[in-house]
């Protein structure tokens, strides 16, 4: 990938600055395209040292999933970043320094920068510098693959861009500061948002069509009565590989984190009873409003889910785990998924010891221990799904004519633990029937209730 990528997305060099002020390379000649990954210097500003390396962990592993190698991190400890400058004076000029022997070709900070803060240290450090945001719309767009995909993104990567738009033409001088001054700088600049917010219009309406059909299928499925599972949890907690595991969806499960952008559902059939299994985007700390905003649609598969899987990975330190959790359970709540069932998944238990485990199971007693790799404790979630499909469906207790075999026919095929005696009006039948299937039963045969 060229040194340049982030934010700019290939234009010209003299457009790609997000902020005024001079880029690490203006004052040397341009080296022209290289090769290898980007190199980066990350920093972050923790309250507490004991935040800092769990967080750090992440940026780091974020870093490397957009294909940038992080070759230095440093770590400030204050109540709140500097409203101006993020980081102390202090600090700062320890950083300037390290990035004029260093030379990386951008700076990523482990929090989300205000636009005067990204401004302020672009000028002072003389280079690029990214924010966890725009890391994660980073990866993101690597990820994107379908059309739904990747109009989600680029929303997203304009909504973020928008209010940082100041400085991308600083190269056409004003003519003055004054009323009546103003100059093709200014001009230029307002049109590039007008273009910017014609763009966002756009976006809008197609994922509004696409919202619209992905809406249509959804009441199909519901119509049908066969329940629905989503799966959610924190990016790389193995949902997808879960997903895999239990329907042989194919779904990509590469180690990186937001490898699975687009939901996919697959019917699976546990002891009779077919469920509607869905894998969602992963959550992460700190994901972006303008990313939640945009996957909306596709984060609906858990607001209107039957019982969502809260994935979390076993093999994590207690403390981090409850804080994925924790975060997993804010963002449910605000797509309006936070009444929906749950059951919580400790997967890759595999990748634990025995004492571990014993600690999980008396922290957990109620979480599921699993293993998409080798299997383990498949069985008993395949179980409790059975039982939460069995629980969706409605009993039914009717006389089928002895001449109408069609409806017998489709009680059968369609109902679970069906039994039935002969009478002399016809064959009483008893079974367990998704909803729509057993009120249309109702209004054609004669019989008792549920």
């Amino acid at each position: 990938m060229g040194k340049d990528r982030f934010l700019d997305h290939g234009k010209d060099r003299e457009l790609q600055r997000t902020y005024r002020g001079r880029a690490a390379g203006d004052d040397r000649p341009d080296e022209g395209p290289r090769e290898g990954p980007e190199t980066a210097v990350v920093v972050g500003s923790y309250p507490r040292a004991a935040e800092a390396a769990a967080s750090l962990a992440e940026m780091v592993e974020l870093l490397r999933t957009a294909r940038v190698d992080v070759v230095e991190t440093m770590v400030q400890q204050r109540d709140a970043p500097d409203p101006r400058t993020f980081l102390g004076k202090g600090k700062l000029d320890e950083l300037r320094g390290r990035v004029e022997a260093l030379r990386p070709d951008v700076v990523a900070v482990d929090h989300e920068l205000s636009p005067g803060q990204q401004r302020q240290l672009e000028d002072r450090l003389k280079t690029r510098v990214v924010d966890r945001t725009a890391v994660i719309l980073d990866i993101f767009a690597l990820h994107a693959t379908t059309a739904e995909g990747k109009l989600q993104v680029e929303l997203a990567q304009l909504e973020y861009s928008y209010s940082r738009q100041e400085g991308l033409w600083q190269h056409l001088e004003r003519l003055g500061g004054g009323v009546g001054t103003r100059g093709p700088g200014e001009s230029q600049l307002e049109s590039d948002r007008r273009l910017v917010r014609n763009r966002m219009g756009v976006l809008r309406r197609r994922l509004r069509d696409v919202a619209r059909s992905r809406g249509v299928m959804r009441q199909g499925r519901g119509e049908s009565g066969v329940p629905r599972v989503a799966l959610a949890g924190y990016t790389n907690a193995g949902k997808s590989s879960l997903m895999n595991a239990l329907s042989g969806a194919g779904v990509s499960v590469n180690d990186a984190l937001f490898e699975t952008l687009d939901a996919t559902t697959r019917a699976i059939e546990f002891q009779g009873f077919r469920l509607l299994l869905s894998d969602t985007v992963g959550f992460i700390s700190g994901l972006p409003h303008q990313l939640v905003d945009a996957f909306r649609s596709t984060l609906d598969e858990a607001r209107e889910a039957d019982l969502i899987l809260h994935v979390a990975d076993a093999s994590e330190p207690e403390t981090r785990r409850l804080e994925q959790a924790s975060t997993v359970d804010d963002v449910l709540e605000e797509i309006g998924a936070g009444e929906v069932p749950r059951l919580f998944v400790l997967n890759k238990i595999d990748a634990v010891d025995a004492d571990t485990r014993r600690e999980l199971a008396g922290r957990h007693p109620d979480a599921l221990r699993v293993s998409a790799i080798t299997g383990e404790g498949l069985d008993a979630l395949r179980e409790r799904l059975a039982d939460v499909a069995r629980a969706a469906m409605t009993h039914i207790d009717v006389i089928v004519p002895w001449q109408d075999g069609a409806t017998l026919s489709a009680i059968y095929s369609q109902g679970r633990d069906v039994r039935h005696t002969e009478t002399r009006e016809g064959v009483r039948v008893t079974a367990l029937m998704p909803a729509p299937a057993a009120a249309r039963l109702r209004a054609g045969v004669r019989g008792a209730g549920a």
